[in-house]
């Protein structure tokens, strides 16, 4: 008889060639089987009729502010968060207190990780101008998932702005680089025609969609020049999305579940600085596109921006009102929502938050259901009907932008190499996330 150390019993399996009926078998934290495991026995067995397995999901774009405020957000509580959503994998921004740009601060973060994380975590490494010589061997490190490129200004204090900069950080080294894209030069010479204390609403009239677009365009410029890939975070317009599929020798998309979920004036008026984000909410006409690029392709991977700042912080007057929204345990169970809505399929949303982040990032053992890939897995019950409720979040500021929104499907258990790490709300056992490991092939 055959044994296992874990077998997911009847689960409906979202494996990468369709959805099947199906038990999965697990030894030493890898998947081993998939099929017809009656006759097998395991140390522990989960009973997954009714429910979905998934690849374990990954939320490849978070910012867990450690180090940081542990008022706002730690990794230990900020990976909780991500069990608790169904999230298997991490990668965490490197725009901390200090800002994670050399060695040492990547060594210091992979062994902290190794005791406070719950999941997995990959580490971007943050480009300024002072480090630029430093990117090419930063990004050979190991669990480093990318450079990240701060073209626009945002929260914290890594930026490059300009072009001679931008091809100097893409001549140093040859991975993807993710970059947040907006114009800084525009971003500045409109700041002073707002007025303190105007409405939410003007966040997105003043980082306009021509910011994000000329930001962008600059960048696809430089990318085809040098030849260096690029991942765009955050794409927020019609206008880029159109412009992208065009690049696709040299740029991948990512888009937010706050642009597919959440649009103007609409959510300023009603969350007012809980709506703030850099790139902004924009209106109907944008959320509408990113729906169009998620159902041709256009998109790689969905993120959650996981960006939490303290209340005081978020109700301060625009623009003074600090930009970023909590996200990562509210990613999954909203996009199953928008499952249940016939948004999109499961296979698709495994594409966007599993085999997209580990294509595009090249991690070792995610991103597929499939034999001699890591056990990791999300367990959704695709009938269950659920309210985000505040108090269930995990996270120290303790808010969420989607408080009160009822969601049709929600993840009941969380597995990260063979362990279940959350079940029916409890977080289980102690921190047991390991740094993630990135393919070779991504970094010659």
């Amino acid at each position: 008889m055959t044994h296992f150390d874990l077998i997911l019993k009847n689960g409906r399996c979202v494996l990468p060639w369709g959805v099947e009926t199906a038990d999965v078998g697990v030894r030493d934290g890898k998947i081993a089987a998939i099929g017809d495991l009656r006759t097998s026995e395991a140390a522990e067995t989960i009973d997954c009729a009714h429910l979905h397995v998934m690849p374990g999901l990954t939320d490849p774009h978070v910012h867990l502010r450690d180090p940081g405020d542990p008022a706002v957000e730690t990794m230990e509580t900020g990976t909780r968060a991500a069990v608790l959503g169904g999230i298997t994998a991490v990668f965490d921004m490197p725009n901390t207190a200090p800002s994670i740009t050399s060695k040492a601060q990547l060594d210091w973060k992979r062994g902290y990780a190794a005791e406070h994380s719950w999941c997995d975590i990959g580490f971007y490494v943050g480009a300024g101008k002072s480090n630029i010589p430093d990117l090419a061997a930063l990004e050979l490190e190991p669990n480093v998932c990318a450079v990240k490129v701060f073209a626009g200004s945002s929260t914290g204090d890594l930026l490059v702005e300009d072009d001679a900069s931008l091809e100097a950080v893409m001549r140093s080294g040859r991975r993807r680089i993710a970059y947040h894209s907006e114009d800084e030069y525009r971003l500045q010479e409109r700041k002073p025609l707002y007025a303190a204390g105007g409405p939410h609403r003007l966040h997105a009239e003043w980082r306009d969609v021509e910011c994000a677009f000329l930001g962008t365009r600059r960048l696809m410029a430089l990318a085809r020049k040098t030849g260096r890939p690029a991942h765009i975070l955050h794409v927020s317009t019609e206008e880029e999305l159109g412009y992208l599929r065009d690049f696709r020798d040299v740029a991948s998309v990512e888009v937010l579940l706050n642009h597919l979920t959440q649009y103007g004036p609409e959510a300023y008026d009603r969350l007012g600085g809980y709506a703030v984000m850099n790139p902004p909410i924009r209106d109907k006409r944008h959320m509408e596109a990113a729906w169009r690029a998620i159902a041709d392709g256009t998109v790689d991977t969905i993120g959650s921006d996981h960006a939490p700042h303290s209340r005081e912080a978020k109700e301060r007057p625009w623009p003074a009102t600090a930009a970023g929204l909590t996200g990562v345990q509210t990613l999954v169970p909203m996009m199953l929502d928008h499952v249940s809505a016939g948004r999109l399929s499961l296979s698709r949303l495994a594409d966007l938050l599993a085999a997209g982040p580990a294509r595009i990032y090249g991690s070792v053992g995610k991103g597929r259901l499939a034999a001699g890939y890591d056990a990791d897995f999300t367990l959704v019950d695709m009938g269950a009907v659920r309210t985000i409720e505040e108090s269930w979040i995990a996270s120290p500021c303790g808010w969420t932008p989607f408080a009160g929104h009822v969601c049709h499907g929600w993840p009941v258990a969380t597995v990260v190499r063979g362990k279940a790490v959350m079940r029916e709300d409890t977080v289980l056992g102690a921190p047991a996330g390991r740094p993630v490991p990135f393919a070779e092939t991504h970094r010659v």
